[in-house]
């Protein structure tokens, strides 16, 4: 079994895949679905393929230092690009599919991209656009066919890439050697809450760093022959360490979802051991279970309730658990629990929930229904991890203990700080906000927090996320937003207030309950010609009085509109991680919250 040790001696990310490699040989490695069915890569033929490809970016003018940008969905070339990127000293720089032209015009020029790499022809055609504007790429790469050729940029096909090019391997790996931890691997840029995104540097040892704090914090659960399910966007750095090279440092199978409509199915097939997730992911989950739970009714619905209830208690308060109540405990685990677990394909281990908080209620629901679900804490800027639950004993309101070889203290303001490894370098050509962020070593996160008497560490908000009504009074959006959203009513939530004397929300109804409401109702229509039907907004008042019964006074949400369609990450209204871009909102949305003031 790997050790955190081991990953501790590697000298950067490449040296552990090939050492990998060597060791598992013609073990399946990474799954893609071919004709409807998963088809293997192994961990040779994967190897191969970095090499081949090393060398041919090499023979294309690909040079150490060089930027080399990454347009691609989850997908095994995601990772031999990557690889082989590293391998001769060069940078990659991740793109999210959802870019825009000027998305890419922006990482074009800031990053000063020497090659791209894409996968289809449909996320080729911004890519073209932008380098049209920027220029100065030697060649754009392509995975898939394309029909398209330019004069201005040659396009270079896989096989051009990588074929007939054996003779290379013992060369680039020995090159591969030669880089040190504190080489830079990546520059990845911030989603964007706000502003233009910043280019974070991270470096070979800040990733190694965490895929060792991974090895012992999920140690307790017996690291084996784990198999991933990758679906979280690998150009954020969350899946892009936890779903990429921290299975690849212990030796894992990765299986690559054909996205977040097939999920479901695709946990079957796959039958994830550990699986990472955005909270966003859990709280559809957990609106889907509870509504078809509620759907079915009867005794059904009463053993899902009873289970429910004793696994809060069993995680709660134990010793409240007399004789009877552990019988029927065990009972409901064969008949419900394990349903639930089937839905998950059956073996999992661990869930991990990171990327933005996770309401404690959503991670007391999955843990009372039998699957052990740990949230940690981290950003872009730690590469990401700083904190995680351990599995012996998670505390489901917290983000977990700071992992190994990590410090972590909360500043006067309550600001949480952190130094070790894993820290970025710094923002690319932007020594100022680099300045502004890390500090004599230290890591200023923008997170507001805490640490409790047993060394768990509490997330309450975003430093700049914080609302100060006119009485003073501080106000955590996110927590609000969390418990509207819990609404089977409510699929999306902002809440504003900033020096205003209560809040007032925008609110996204749910389409799979609009859609039985307006059934029920006698109703027709999309939701920007019900967003004025007093009917409806009788039905989401009602749900946010249900949630204000429970928020403190200051709390509690006065008023409210609805938005003229969901948030997305295509209108730039989410981060592709699900995260609200509150600016962005109030650009859209401000005038009409002001105007609820003045009802």
């Amino acid at each position: 079994m790997i050790t955190p040790a081991d990953l501790d001696r590697q000298s950067n990310l490449v040296s552990m895949f090939f050492e990998q490699a060597d060791r598992k040989g013609d073990a399946p490695f990474l799954w893609r679905k071919s004709d409807d069915t998963y088809q293997p890569l192994t961990w040779a033929e994967t190897a191969s393929q970095v090499t081949q490809l090393a060398a041919g970016l090499r023979s294309r003018g690909i040079e150490f230092g060089d930027r080399v940008l990454l347009v691609a969905e989850n997908r095994p070339e995601w990772l031999i690009t990557e690889l082989a990127v590293l391998s001769i000293g060069a940078i990659l720089v991740p793109a999210y599919t959802t870019n825009t032209v000027d998305d890419h015009v922006h990482l074009l020029r800031d990053s000063g991209a020497r090659a791209a790499v894409v996968s289809t022809e449909k996320l080729l055609s911004p890519l073209l656009s932008a380098a049209g504007q920027v220029g100065g790429l030697l060649f754009i790469g392509h995975m898939d066919a394309v029909t398209r050729d330019t004069p201005s940029c040659p396009l270079l096909d896989w096989p051009s890439l990588t074929e007939g090019r054996d003779d290379v391997t013992d060369t680039i790996r020995d090159q591969a050697q030669a880089w040190g931890r504190d080489q830079t691997a990546c520059i990845i840029y911030t989603s964007g809450t706000g502003g233009l995104p910043k280019g974070v540097m991270l470096h070979h040892g800040a990733i190694l760093h965490n895929c060792a704090a991974a090895v012992e914090a999920l140690g307790e659960i017996g690291l084996g022959d784990e198999v991933f399910l990758s679906f979280l966007p690998l150009s954020h750095s969350y899946e892009h360490m936890a779903g990429q090279f921290f299975p690849i440092g212990i030796g894992a199978q990765i299986y690559y979802a054909e996205g977040i409509e097939s999920l479901s199915t695709n946990m079957l097939e796959a039958r994830p051991t550990i699986m990472t997730a955005v909270p966003r992911l859990y709280e559809t989950l957990h609106q889907r279970i509870t509504r078809g739970v509620q759907n079915q009714g009867g005794l059904r619905e009463k053993l899902f309730n009873r289970a429910f209830d004793l696994g809060v208690r069993r995680y709660k308060a134990p010793e409240t658990l007399n004789l009877c109540n552990r019988v029927m405990d065990r009972l409901v685990d064969k008949l419900v629990r394990d349903k639930v677990r089937e839905r998950f394909g059956g073996r999992l281990k661990a869930l991990v929930s990171g990327g933005a908080p996770l309401n404690p209620d959503i991670g007391l629901f999955f843990t009372a229904l039998g699957l052990r679900i740990l949230q940690g804490y981290g950003q872009t800027e730690s590469a990401p991890v700083i904190s995680v639950n351990r599995p012996s004993n998670p505390k489901i309101h917290t983000v977990g203990p700071v992992v190994r070889n990590t410090e972590v203290r909360i500043a006067d303001d309550g600001e949480i700080l952190c130094r070790g490894e894993q820290v970025m370098q710094g923002y690319w050509n932007n020594p100022e906000a680099t300045r502004d962020t890390v500090r004599d070593g230290w890591l200023h996160t923008g997170d507001i927090g805490r640490i409790d008497d047993t060394g768990h560490l509490l997330i309450t908000d975003r430093k700049k996320d914080i609302i100060v009504n006119s009485g003073g009074d501080n106000i955590a959006p996110q927590r609000v937003e969390g418990i509207l959203c819990l609404e089977p009513e409510i699929a999306q939530a902002m809440v504003y207030g900033d020096k205003r004397p209560n809040l007032v929300a925008l609110i996204v109804p749910d389409e799979t309950w609009l859609t039985e409401w307006k059934r029920a109702n006698g109703k027709s229509g999309d939701l920007t010609s019900l967003k004025n039907d007093a009917d409806l907004r009788d039905a989401i008042a009602d749900a946010l009085e249900r949630v204000n019964q429970g928020l403190s006074n200051i709390e509690k949400v006065r008023r409210f509109i609805f938005a003229d369609e969901a948030f997305s990450i295509e209108s730039g209204e989410m981060t592709p991680t699900m995260k609200v871009r509150r600016h962005t909102l109030k650009n859209r949305y401000g005038d009409a919250l002001e105007r609820l003031y003045k009802k």
